[in-house]
């Protein structure tokens, strides 16, 4: 239901009980979440409900594009008045029904609900026997039942990412399937990171840690389901204009983060802008705990003495296959706040081994003029050595905080 009312979500919700007491009802406000990705076509739900108008928008609107979509849920516009001239607007745009919304019939929702579920099964079933349905479900050498492919999002040498829709989820989210198939009875490394990813964020479960709905493996190769993020990384955010106050909460809400997945136990040991993602609402979330450390698991995927990580944004002792705490996950944060504040890395070179060395050897450089007020805060995080950063996560949240309140006069926490 799209809908910003909480009360008449509530409302809503008694009717269609009333028929169905098992019946759920999903809420989305359209005042803070957008318009659904044009990919959707919300194949798990049997019918989606658009109220007429929320502050700063119109349903009218949503209707004629949400119904537009070819193998879109069945829409149900609820009007301000009957039959009015948007009711006619959204019929004639695709919608299933157009309803009063101030005056409720009860009877005639529940019959237009079970109408559109009725359609909505019909066309499911019609899709799982057709023959477009068997590729949509192919995701490079896997078949995987539940999911519609969108597209291909990247591909590395270890796995590949697709854009999905989930019937079960009811939302658009992304696979990572590994390319190497499991050998029978042995479980192989990728798939061994996807089980170690898998448990350390279903273990943790933080707002600021990407939400994972599944692992499994289908033809012998490991897939994980994880949240899809419309607007993208923080490298991509950085691309666009970056004020100082927007710099310091984003590393605000990373220390946050990698302060609860340090008091679960969890180094997260690849901390970079492509691993920080950004959901629609501006918060962030951190992904990839493949490479994670986590003390609770006895399974080690990873050796000391060994390089694993991104150069640019490696600590001294990571870089150099030392041991490393949550110290060195202070250090990665604070490469990505400079590289914020400056537009530019802290330490750079063609050679990735020549940056690894700058980071233990070459001075901390200055930031910009304009930004200088926070090179003490930055200086801190880049340490050369753990013992002159912050002691830990919660230590960077109070630092930030107090960088911000003195010198942009305001507490970013909220």
């Amino acid at each position: 239901m799209i809908e910003d009312d909480a009360r008449y979500c509530a409302l809503i919700r008694h009717h269609l009980t009333c028929r169905w007491p098992d019946a759920e009802l999903i809420v989305s406000s359209p005042v803070l979440h957008p318009l659904p990705a044009p990919e959707y076509v919300a194949q798990g739900y049997d019918a989606v409900i658009v109220s007429y108008e929320w502050p700063g928008g119109r349903g009218i609107d949503w209707v004629k594009d949400l119904a537009a979509r070819p193998g879109f849920a069945p829409v149900i516009f609820l009007s301000e008045r009957p039959d009015d001239a948007e009711s006619k607007l959204a019929l004639e745009g695709g919608a299933h029904a157009a309803l009063c919304k101030g005056k409720i019939d009860h009877e005639r929702l529940l019959d237009a609900f079970a109408t559109a579920a009725g359609k909505q099964m019909q066309a499911r079933a019609d899709w799982r026997t057709s023959a477009g349905a068997k590729d949509a479900q192919r995701f490079g050498e896997a078949f995987i039942r539940g999911y519609r492919r969108v597209r291909r999002l990247a591909a590395g040498p270890v796995s590949e990412l697709y854009l999905a829709e989930s019937e079960q989820a009811g939302a658009l989210v992304v696979l990572k399937v590994a390319r190497d198939q499991r050998v029978e009875n042995e479980l192989d490394s990728s798939f061994r990171r996807f089980l170690q990813e898998y448990e350390i964020v279903q273990r943790i479960r933080h707002p600021g840690v990407v939400r994972l709905y599944d692992l499994g493996v289908s033809d012998q190769h490991a897939y994980l389901v994880m949240e899809y993020f419309r607007a993208g990384d923080l490298r991509r955010r950085m691309r666009q204009e970056l004020v100082p106050r927007d710099a310091l909460r984003i590393t605000l809400e990373v220390a946050r983060a990698l302060d609860g997945i340090h008091r679960a136990g969890v180094l997260h040991r690849d901390l970079k802008p492509g691993n920080v993602m950004m959901r629609d609402d501006g918060t962030v979330a951190l992904i990839d705990f493949g490479l994670a450390k986590d003390a609770a698991l006895t399974m080690e995927v990873t050796d000391h003495g060994t390089i694993f990580g991104t150069p640019h944004y490696m600590s001294p002792e990571q870089g150099h296959g030392e041991r490393i705490d949550a110290r060195s996950d202070l250090y990665s944060l604070g490469v990505m706040l400079y590289e914020m504040l400056a537009r530019e890395k802290p330490f750079q070179s063609d050679n990735p081994m020549a940056i690894i060395y700058k980071h233990r050897k070459s001075p901390i450089p200055a930031l910009p003029p304009a930004v200088a007020m926070f090179q003490p805060l930055v200086s801190t995080l880049l340490g050369k050595t753990p013992d002159e950063r912050y002691p830990d996560a919660a230590a960077a949240v109070e630092a930030i905080r107090a960088a911000a309140r003195e010198h942009l006069s305001e507490d970013i926490a909220a």
